[in-house]
């Protein structure tokens, strides 16, 4: 039974034998993968590992399980800051601490991050781009990763004060094939995955790291998780399933053309792309033996996203994901802030009616909203 492996995994957890934790966790997911409790469980686990893009990954999948679920957005932004990633881990924490105002751990987090944003932005001048040196922090508290513990809270929030500087693990070796090119704002991620359901497929998006899982009942889970060469905007990057293949595109932050897709320790000098006014620029490749006609390859790529028609739930979250995506900041607010504090009830764009007031549930006709305790 799921609970059995559950109990079992928190014991282990408490006995500081991470690895046998997630083992448990995951044997319980393969019996209950709808369970946020246990995606939220298992990322503690990882954070104590110092897996901390598989932390952000599970962290992910439990928030959209569970919206309401305030440790999923603690433990995503502990994984986030761990990885440097403090704008993402900023708007996860401050998810979170909407959910439970009270708690000073969100507070004490965001002001964390608010300071190294701060850093970041008086050390890098916004027209240079260098490699950055990747340090994360390994914490030496351990406790249960349950919240009905008295030590969870301690557990948590220290771990990301009590650290130690330590390298990032290289990800295991992906399953499909992958291949990239430059543009002048984009890099486009081909991931070669057929017949894979959209709904198997997921995509999270980081200010420098990348987050792909494939989870098709009965097979081997597919995770491709790199820290990328360089600052992407999350909020301008989209990914689309068609039948041969996933493809990815990530918005860059600066105008420079990639010397690989990810991060490296070597010493890298990205290149300037130049946008003459009066000429277009032909986008970059990756050297090849074989000769490709990449024009081609595009627009076959392009006429295969507008002859694909989406119905039902694809259509309304393109709908929804559009809407988001050309908005300014105010209508982000008020979808983000409406969505979390209805349980996923209601949506409005409206940030001056949102933001002066607590956003109640709104269940459909026929159904009753009941609030779960954690």
């Amino acid at each position: 039974m799921a609970s059995d492996l559950e109990k079992k995994a928190k014991e282990a957890f408490v006995d500081d034998d991470f690895e046998l934790a997630v083992d448990l966790y995951s044997q319980a997911l393969e019996l209950d993968p709808t369970n946020a409790l246990l995606y939220a469980d298992r990322a503690q686990a990882y954070i104590k590992l110092d897996s901390f893009t598989e932390a952000v990954s599970d962290a992910t999948k439990a928030i959209q399980l569970d919206p309401s679920m305030s440790k999923a957005y603690f433990r995503k932004g502990t994984a986030c800051m761990k990885l440097e990633e403090y704008q993402t881990a900023k708007a996860a924490l401050e998810a979170g601490a909407a959910l439970v105002p009270d708690d000073n751990r969100f507070t004490k987090l965001i002001k964390e991050c608010d300071e190294r944003i701060a850093e970041e932005a008086m050390e890098i001048p916004p027209t240079t781009t260098r490699p950055v040196t990747v340090a994360v922090r390994t914490t030496t508290i351990s406790s249960t990763p349950s919240d009905s513990s008295p030590n969870a809270n301690t557990s948590d929030s220290q771990a990301v004060s009590n650290s130690t500087v330590q390298s990032v693990a290289v990800p295991s070796k992906p399953r499909f094939r992958h291949d990239y090119y430059n543009s002048t704002t984009e890099v486009v991620l081909t991931i070669f995955a057929k017949g894979i359901p959209k709904e198997n497929v997921s995509v999270d998006f980081g200010e420098q790291i990348l987050s792909v899982v494939v989870d098709v009942p009965g097979e081997e889970p597919y995770h491709y998780q790199p820290r990328l060469f360089g600052k992407i905007v999350p909020e301008k990057c989209r990914f689309t399933v068609l039948s041969t293949k996933i493809e990815i595109r990530l918005f860059k932050a600066e105008a420079i053309t990639w010397a690989s897709l990810e991060f490296s320790d070597k010493k890298a000098l990205p290149q300037k792309v130049n946008t003459p006014a009066s000429t277009s620029h032909r986008p970059t490749y990756p050297s090849s033996k074989s000769k490709v006609d990449w024009d081609k390859l595009e627009a076959e790529v392009k006429k295969e996203e507008k002859e694909e028609k989406l119905d039902g739930d694809a259509a309304l979250n393109k709908f929804f994901r559009d809407i988001y995506q050309d908005a300014d900041e105010d209508t982000r607010r008020a979808m983000s802030k409406s969505f979390v504090e209805s349980n996923g009830t209601v949506l409005s764009t409206n940030w001056k009616d949102v933001g002066a007031k607590k956003v109640e549930g709104t269940p459909p006709d026929g159904m009753e909203l009941r609030k779960w305790e954690l």
